[in-house]
């Protein structure tokens, strides 16, 4: 199993370390524009090794040098800014960015599953999509699966049960556009009801991530574990079932769209889309949204062209 890593900031650094923990792969390439910075990423890494159970070569280069990868983590990004309110502030330049490296990266790599976690997720994704001519089921953007974590953490404080035995969704865009699934959420068969302090809980989720970097500059450690779950499901096609972001053709009566649904995830990337029954709220949120979604795609690829 080769991984390789396009873009070494603290993301794609954290997700690299993980990894490395995590013993996910016999071959990891670190690919940045700032080569030295990768090497300088791979051989820390590299002294880290004596630490682990499971070896692995650790190689860096350019992002040209990036070739025969079964899996493509891309988390290359133009820098954010401290002022920084909406990860679509960061889009216009990243579809540009995008617009350069998906090629090569696509060329070079024609049997890997592309994921992708920079932002704005939803709109690279089907960028990525459109730009590589893979299958959508070979490209997967991170989504809302960190949404879905968060939230599972926060109904696990008030609950008082562990947040891997919560059953909570959050789909949508990976930013305001996103809505929980409560018809659907449960705890040991019980129903997570859908009440004002659920509700309180989860607006503190669309929150979350601006939260965290407006403390500390960027978010890393959460990000790249939830990117090292889909990877680790990939790599031992574990046929795991996730909320993430993909283009689709038609989803529970919505066109053309990407976004996070839930899928079910393996070797060869999204197996299936999942169709759980929503209520009527959930179904109107899923409209309204999709419509705002694919608003500010197309907004965003008029800027970027």
């Amino acid at each position: 199993m080769k991984i390789a890593i396009i873009g070494m900031g603290k993301v794609g650094a954290t997700i690299a370390f993980n990894i490395v923990m995590k013993g996910l792969c016999d071959q990891l390439m670190l690919a940045n524009r700032n080569i030295e910075k990768a090497e300088g990423d791979a051989m820390d890494l590299q002294h880290s090794l004596a630490f682990c159970q499971h070896s692995m070569q650790i190689t860096s280069g350019a992002i040209v040098d990036v070739e025969g990868a079964d899996i493509v983590v891309i988390s290359a990004s133009v820098p954010t800014s401290k002022t920084m309110s909406s990860r679509m502030e960061l889009g216009a330049a990243n579809v540009t960015l995008f617009k350069e490296i998906i090629p090569v990266i696509a060329g070079s790599n024609p049997d890997a599953v592309l994921l992708v976690v920079s932002n704005p997720v939803d709109a690279l994704t089907y960028l990525t999509t459109k730009l590589s001519g893979f299958l959508p089921s070979k490209v997967i953007g991170l989504g809302t699966l960190i949404d879905s974590a968060r939230f599972r953490v926060l109904l696990s404080q008030i609950e008082k049960i562990h947040p891997d035995d919560l059953r909570a969704y959050v789909l949508g865009e990976h930013g305001a556009n996103q809505f929980p699934v409560f018809s659907q959420a449960v705890v040991g068969s019980e129903s997570i009801n859908d009440n004002l302090l659920h509700r309180e809980l989860f607006n503190k989720v669309k929150e979350a991530g601006f939260t965290v970097y407006h403390h500390k500059g960027y978010t890393n450690f959460a990000i790249a574990n939830a990117a090292c779950e889909v990877i680790r499901t990939i790599a031992y096609d574990e046929h795991r079932t996730m909320p993430l972001c993909t283009y689709f053709d038609e989803w529970q009566g919505v066109m053309d769209n990407c976004f996070s649904i839930p899928v079910v995830v393996g070797r060869k990337g999204i197996i299936r889309h999942l169709h759980p029954a929503l209520n009527a709220k959930e179904r109107h949120d899923l409209q309204s949204n999709a419509v705002k979604i694919k608003s500010n795609m197309s907004e965003l690829f008029d800027m970027g062209s």
